[in-house]
């Protein structure tokens, strides 16, 4: 069950459908950020701003915000 649901949401990350960051586990939020091609992620915590993380990206280090719609941005 939890692998079909693993399956179901990087199915929709890899559609570029948002799925709410509030209703991923850590691993299933670090899966999505893996899909969408970062790398390394760590420091994954929830906070006011929704979720956050580090990960690395076109070998940059970066910072995410994850929102409540499950939209990932990348923060200076």
């Amino acid at each position: 069950m939890q692998k079909r649901k693993l399956s179901l949401i990087l199915a929709l990350a890899i559609a570029g459908i948002a799925v709410p960051a509030h209703a991923l586990t850590q691993d299933e939020l670090v899966a999505k950020l893996q899909a969408a091609g970062y790398a390394n992620v760590s420091h994954v915590k929830s906070t006011a701003e929704g979720m956050t993380a580090k990960a690395v990206k076109n070998g940059k280090p970066v910072r995410l915000v994850i929102d409540s719609s499950g939209q990932v941005k990348e923060q200076d």
